[in-house]
């Protein structure tokens, strides 16, 4: 089975993909979408929208994760993600793909155990779980990772 996850960004939006075999878990790629934060938003959904299908078309997931917003301080951020989320979500639908979204939460849950994990603990994490080496990759592609990596734990005992 082939996961895809999906950290929705406006100015980084990253993604990362596991394919599972039995219990073997291996990470099968992963980058980010980087983004001129002056771009207009619908020029940087666009280009999401686009860069996405791609990667749907390349790796053919069989279910695609997507992270659920997070509420900082910024009520504008909350609203630009909400609109990338909108076309990712329309993305998967149009793809006749299903769809789980994920919280932070539940994501750091799946990977360290600890729903209240800082970030750096769920890279330190990332390695060991998908055998693979991943120094110097993007925070956003880790996220990505970690959110295939909560769908495949979501799916498994579905």
């Amino acid at each position: 089975m082939i996961l895809l996850g999906i950290d929705p960004g406006s100015r980084v939006c990253g993604y990362g993909a596991i394919e599972t075999e039995r219990q073997r878990i291996i990470s099968i790629g992963y980058d980010t979408i980087k983004l001129k934060p002056t771009a207009p938003l619908s020029d940087r959904i666009e280009i999401i929208y686009n860069k996405l299908n791609q990667v749907i078309k390349e790796i053919k997931p069989d279910v695609i994760g997507v992270e659920t917003i997070f509420y900082g301080k910024n009520i504008q951020s909350a609203f630009t993600l909400g609109h990338i989320r909108g076309a990712i979500l329309l993305l998967v639908a149009q793809n006749k793909l299903p769809l789980v979204e994920i919280s932070p939460r539940e994501v750091k849950k799946a990977v360290t155990g600890n729903g209240n994990a800082s970030k750096q603990q769920v890279q330190f994490m990332l390695p060991k779980l998908l055998g693979v080496k991943l120094d110097k990759l993007p925070e956003d592609a880790a996220d990505a990772l970690a959110v295939a990596y909560s769908l495949y734990n979501k799916e498994r005992f579905r």
